[in-house]
């Protein structure tokens, strides 16, 4: 008769344990609430196999959070200095450990190699661990266990995903909102031909061109790079054009112009960025160009087959309260010549032996091109780099402005 109560025991206990498998398999199918999930995992441990102590530990992805605790003194274990070195069910009488001796049992969940979850749990009834309660719930405890957390983490990187695809629309958004910043058309006629080109290093950058046609015979030219990089660099560099494109219709001196730049960043970013920039206004008249550059690599003026750096103007912008001195040159461009305008994305770019791209490979594609269009000569410089970083990813947003002065 004995016999025959145990098996039915037995038999029912093994359809509870298989009714609340099926139960949490149907509310996971569901998109149960993770709160709801984890009440009924505790209304299984605790009030139906009568566990007496039980901690829950959970990583989310960044750090350890105590997720459960019933019947023991709550956040005295310290997960990764106490539970990470454990890599599967262990008796925490084997482990040298005060902070366990509360606890019999010690049960990891791991995907792959990864933790995802620790159980700690003691007190079976009173019955000492190596007594058959535990035994016979250890194996199910430890698939309950795993069936919960790894529904739980799926649904923390599905969520995830959601935000990363949130975040990747939000990004095209503000690449395609970037891009309306940069001039739409530039200018290929009788005087001047201009083409220009710019390589973000995420999906927004800090580095920016433009091009403003003062009157008829007179424009105004930009080529910057905001320090840093990503959003916050984009953000600065969006109310620097906003500032260059206001004040430059409306200043004719361009000391004063970057004079009032600077005041406008300084308020901007408050010291937290600067920006390196050249400046030039051109008269396709009397043939002058008129520049600052303000702490930035230096244009490449080609004239004939010799090269000029222009590097006179003054120092970086939104640094200083003041500009220490501001030097505006004024220099005659003879017919046929290039200036090329870039950022240093280009000149730093390194190849796998961590050796710089420099300034002379661009040179030599000014050069090579110079008889071709602007187009081809950025190009030109471009694939030269391709090759020059043979598989290195670029390690800086780029910019290019190249101007003919015909």
């Amino acid at each position: 008769m004995s016999n025959s109560k145990n098996i039915k025991n037995r038999l029912q206990l093994g359809k509870f344990k298989l009714d609340k498998l099926l139960e949490v398999t149907k509310g996971i199918n569901n998109n149960i609430p993770q709160a709801e999930l984890y009440n009924i995992y505790k209304q299984v441990l605790i009030d139906e196999l009568n566990i007496g102590k039980l901690l829950l530990y959970t990583f989310d992805g960044k750090e350890w959070n105590q997720e459960l605790c019933f019947g023991t003194v709550c956040s005295i274990i310290n997960a990764e200095k106490d539970l990470l070195s454990i890599k599967e069910i262990v008796s925490t009488h084997s482990l040298n450990n005060a902070n366990l001796i509360d606890f019999d049992v010690i049960i990891p969940v791991f995907h792959k190699s990864n933790p995802l979850a620790y159980l700690l749990i003691g007190d079976f009834a009173d019955e000492k661990i190596e007594v058959s309660p535990i035994i016979k719930h250890l194996t199910f405890i430890q698939t309950f266990t795993n069936i919960i957390i790894v529904a739980i983490e799926n649904k923390r990187l599905y969520k995830n995903s959601i935000k990363q695809i949130a975040i990747e629309k939000e990004m095209e958004l503000a690449s395609e909102m970037q891009a309306m910043l940069f001039p739409n058309q530039l200018p290929n006629n009788n005087e001047i031909e201009v083409d220009a080109k710019y390589l973000p290093h995420h999906m927004v950058g800090g580095d920016y061109y433009d091009f403003v046609q003062l009157n008829r015979d007179e424009f105004a030219f930009c080529i910057a790079d905001v320090s840093g990089k990503g959003v916050p660099a984009a953000l600065i560099m969006s109310n620097f054009q906003a500032s260059f494109r206001a004040l430059v219709k409306r200043t004719t001196s361009l000391s004063e112009l970057v004079t009032e730049l600077n005041e406008n960043i300084l308020a901007t970013a408050k010291r937290e960025k600067f920006i390196t920039a050249f400046i030039g206004k051109y008269n396709c008249l009397t043939r002058n160009l008129q520049f600052i550059n303000a702490g930035h690599n230096p244009p490449f003026l080609l004239i004939g087959h010799k090269f000029t750096e222009l590097d006179e103007g003054c120092t970086i912008i939104g640094m200083f309260n003041r500009l220490p001195s501001v030097t505006e040159k004024n220099i005659y461009i003879p017919k046929e010549s290039i200036l090329m305008c870039y950022t240093d994305g280009i000149n730093e770019q390194v190849n796998k032996d961590k050796v710089e791209f420099g300034v002379e490979p661009l040179k030599q594609a000014i050069l090579l091109h110079k008889e071709d269009s602007l187009n081809v000569v950025i190009n030109g410089i471009l694939n030269k780099l391709e090759n020059f970083k043979s598989g290195e990813e670029f390690s800086d947003d780029i910019a290019l402005l190249g101007i003919r002065f015909k």
